[in-house]
């Protein structure tokens, strides 16, 4: 009886194309917002932060700029893990080379960088589509890889490949603790949030969904396939650069190549579908799903007190996890957000059986 939109009456134009229409959703996400900026930093521990939080909020943000690309355009792409090393790598080099460059025009910079690499890769996208243009993108993950190991100019002449930084400030605030590295991600997320709810839901938004839903007509009715299509991967590749240098430069600190390998890429994927593909939402449920669900079935012989083996116990989390994959996506192929707002338009109907 709580969730209605009885009453709640628009006045204007501003109030009816506002992203959250009904009230309730607008005081759960303050909500939510307040408990995660002012009391998860004092009621969470170190372990949950590094192990759970961090990564959390960085391949959500990734899952994010994936979900505009496969989701909202249509377009699949392999090659995630390797444009997250593009921003990454170009962030590091930012930071190297440039004395005084600051960490978050750094991140940002890394990500501009990821998007040239994304649209140059994205080209492809406007004669090929579906299987052929995931194994072009596939191939951007490849000739990533094999660049950052390769080409020793880009790690800064590392003779391993790895790469370290440290000393991450932002305007005086030294991001050092994990609950500074929380926050700091949490801002990002954020605001990259709500730019891509923002952009999906403008001109440019309708135009990524016509050529997902139909390119040939979406072309008919005037939609410039070029112009849309390369518009989603730079958009795309620029979030999915910022998470990498995120994901390098705040939660791993150092690293190699092999961080950003083609398991990152299915990762990233595989979040977007569980969550939900064309759902802002999704790209936290999946992300959240990838990253809580292999910690939970790792621990639980040891909560319910089972003897097991580390390996049997390794093998058992890889094909609990997988099958459970499977499960979800035959209960609900559009994957977790859309039972989440099944049980929304339930609620909102809810005692009433029509």
């Amino acid at each position: 009886m709580l969730y209605r939109e009885n009453g709640q009456f628009k006045t204007s134009y501003r109030a009816d194309q506002q992203i959250f229409p009904i009230a309730q959703d607008r005081w759960v996400i303050l909500a939510l917002l307040a408990f995660a900026f002012l009391a998860v930093p004092v009621l969470a521990s170190e372990y949950l932060f590094r192990a759970i939080l961090i990564p959390f909020l960085i391949l959500s943000l990734a899952a994010l700029g994936l979900n505009i690309l496969v989701g909202y355009c249509g377009q699949i792409s392999l090659g995630t893990g390797g444009f997250m090393a593009v921003g990454a790598y170009a962030a590091y080099n930012l930071v190297v080379r440039i004395d005084g460059m600051p960490v978050v025009v750094a991140i940002l910079l890394g990500g501009v960088f990821a998007m040239g690499v994304g649209v140059m890769f994205g080209i492809p996208s406007l004669r090929i589509k579906g299987l052929y243009l995931a194994v072009a993108t596939l191939a951007a993950q490849f000739f990533c890889d094999w660049a950052f190991l390769r080409i020793k100019w880009l790690t800064n002449d590392s003779s391993s490949g790895s790469v370290s930084v440290s000393d991450l400030s932002f305007l005086g605030w030294r991001i050092e603790t994990p609950v500074d590295k929380y926050l700091f991600c949490l801002g990002f997320l954020v605001l990259f949030g709500l730019i891509a709810k923002n952009l999906v839901r403008s001109h440019i938004g309708r135009e990524w969904m016509a050529i997902r839903d139909m390119d040939v007509a979406a072309a008919v009715i005037g939609i410039r396939p070029v112009y849309a299509k390369l518009t989603a991967f730079a958009v795309s590749s620029f979030i999915v650069g910022v998470a990498g240098a995120l994901w390098a430069f705040v939660y791993l600190g150092s690293w190699e190549p092999a961080a950003f390998n083609v398991n990152r890429s299915f990762d990233l994927l595989f979040m977007v579908i569980i969550g939900g593909l064309g759902s802002i939402m999704g790209s936290f449920f999946g992300a959240a799903f990838i990253v809580v669900l292999p910690i939970v079935l790792d621990n639980a012989p040891y909560w319910f007190g089972i003897p097991i083996d580390t390996a049997l116990a390794s093998h058992l989390t890889f094909m609990i996890f997988g099958a459970l994959i499977v499960f979800f996506l035959i209960v609900e192929p559009h994957g977790l957000a859309r039972l989440w707002s099944i049980a929304k338009e339930k609620l909102r109907l809810w005692p009433f059986p029509h």
